[in-house]
């Protein structure tokens, strides 16, 4: 039986990342950290873009440099294992800061395919 198609991991991607925004949107940094609930959905979905990226062959990730790839990954990874700890203030930069891009790019890339 064939595996799935990997430009359905793409979508999963920008799904999970939008998940993660929409239950950060209106907190501020304390917020999203006092929020054991809202904290630990965020961890989950950030594990799972990783998770997904990794079903993307390595030449569609080498054509898109723009998609941080091999942080998204690293990403996934310290969450999994909880390499030294997880910092809430890694975290929250990641959400607020650069998931909106990696949705836009994500989004990009799925139209020019």
């Amino acid at each position: 039986m064939a595996g799935r198609e990997w430009r359905f991991y793409l979508d999963d991607m920008i799904r999970f990342a939008r998940k993660a925004m929409a239950y950060t949107d209106g907190l501020d940094r304390d917020m999203f950290v006092q929020n054991e609930l809202v904290f630990d959905a965020v961890l989950r979905n950030l594990e799972l873009i990783g998770e997904a990226s990794s079903h993307v062959p390595p030449e569609v990730r080498e054509a898109h440099p723009d998609i941080p790839w091999r942080m998204i990954v690293a990403t996934r990874n310290r969450l999994i294992h909880a390499y030294l700890g997880i910092d809430s203030d890694t975290i929250w930069n990641l959400v607020d800061e650069h998931l909106p891009d990696l949705v836009s790019g994500l989004e990009k890339m799925r139209q020019e395919l």
